[in-house]
């Protein structure tokens, strides 16, 4: 495996010696929002969640030394503690923002359920940088995916580079037997006409796939001549001859002019398709926040990778986003920011799904 050296990388050890102590009444059970350094917290956090988290979705600076403001008409409407307008620095570049982030992926690998992910959303300009860091953390055989997510409209930049309209997700599990419940997205019309070019006298979309499979069974069932139909050379009925006639009777096998079975497949009994890893949730025109994700980014994560009652974790909060979806999918989560006007934001949004669920609640703590 390569590893990354540069002059200010410290040792795990020497990481976690060197972070400054605090002491909160964390109650395990509940939500929690956290206002405060990051850093400072997850060490906290693992007196209370250690090995207890099953989802990590952070989206940390991207290492552009720009600071963040929120615009003028979005903080007249919001409090008047916005004094400055401004939500974060992203101030760290180089080797300083890297061992910032290394810091902190050490944490949050300790607070991993072993059956937990982490879902890194990073520029595709250091992304490759922090790819190496994540594979020394987590270990290269833990990477699961190079997600990326297509983020606005082509623009007519004046460059000499094509134009940039993506950035990335690095997705890693804490170990092989990771949460993973295979959320399917649903066919759009270009799908079905591609996919399902039959239709049936009903007028349902189906399309067919052979009823064998590779391997050859001299001595079971599945290698049994069927309807005077013996299986090709090297495969296997996919089912017991009993069950091929089963599927015959319910008009679910179409044979072809030379008398090939094949099975029928509907459209419609189809949950979709599998999700690729080309992910098209362009960012909001008009954000609540500098920065903001779509929610149905993290709808997609957190319905994959978590299971109800799940802890997830979002180190990097911003407006909320991470736990306004875990929530509305009866997850538990952890939000920290050490932004004041993220917090606000975050404060905002939750106190909307206060109104429309009386029995939600969370803990909230700052530290100094």
């Amino acid at each position: 495996m390569i590893n990354l050296n540069y002059s200010v990388k410290r040792n795990e050890e020497d990481v976690f010696n060197n972070i400054k102590k605090i002491s909160l009444n964390i109650n395990p059970s509940n939500n929690i929002l956290i206002q405060g350094e990051n850093l400072i917290v997850l060490k906290e956090l693992l007196k209370t969640h250690k090995g207890k988290i099953d989802l990590i979705y952070i989206d940390p600076p991207f290492a552009t030394n720009k600071n963040f403001k929120i615009s003028d008409e979005r903080v007249s409407t919001i409090s008047s503690s916005y004094s400055d307008n401004l939500a974060y620095k992203d101030n760290l570049t180089g080797e300083e923002y890297l061992e910032f982030l290394r810091d902190r992926l050490f944490l949050l690998k300790e607070l991993l359920s072993d059956r937990g992910s982490i879902y890194l959303h990073i520029d595709y300009k250091i992304g490759h940088y922090v790819k190496i860091i994540m594979d020394e953390v987590f270990g290269f055989d833990n990477f699961r995916n190079d997600i990326t997510r297509i983020k606005c409209n082509p623009k007519n930049f004046n460059r000499k580079a094509y134009g940039n309209i993506k950035d990335l997700i690095l997705f890693y599990s804490k170990n092989k037997n990771s949460i993973w419940n295979e959320v399917k997205e649903k066919f759009t019309e270009e799908d079905l006409k591609r996919l399902f070019k039959k239709t049936d006298d009903a007028g349902r979309f189906y399309t067919t796939i052979p009823l064998h499979a590779p391997g050859e069974t001299q001595n079971g069932a599945t290698g049994k001549e069927w309807r005077g139909v013996f299986p090709p050379r090297g495969r296997h009925w996919r089912s017991e001859p009993k069950v091929l006639e089963e599927l015959d009777k319910k008009g679910l096998i179409e044979w072809s002019k030379t008398g090939n079975p094949r099975k029928k497949v509907y459209a419609d009994e189809k949950e979709g398709k599998k999700i690729q890893d080309i992910w098209a949730f362009k960012d909001y025109q008009y954000p609540k926040y500098p920065t903001e994700k779509n929610i149905e980014l993290l709808n997609r994560i957190i319905l994959n990778s978590s299971n109800e009652n799940s802890i997830v974790l979002d180190c990097f909060c911003g407006s909320g986003t991470t736990l306004v979806s875990a929530l509305n999918f009866n997850r538990k989560w952890i939000g920290i920011d050490e932004s004041k006007e993220a917090i606000n934001v975050t404060k905002e949004k939750l106190n909307k799904e206060k109104k429309l669920d009386k029995n939600f609640n969370y803990d909230f703590y700052i530290v100094d």
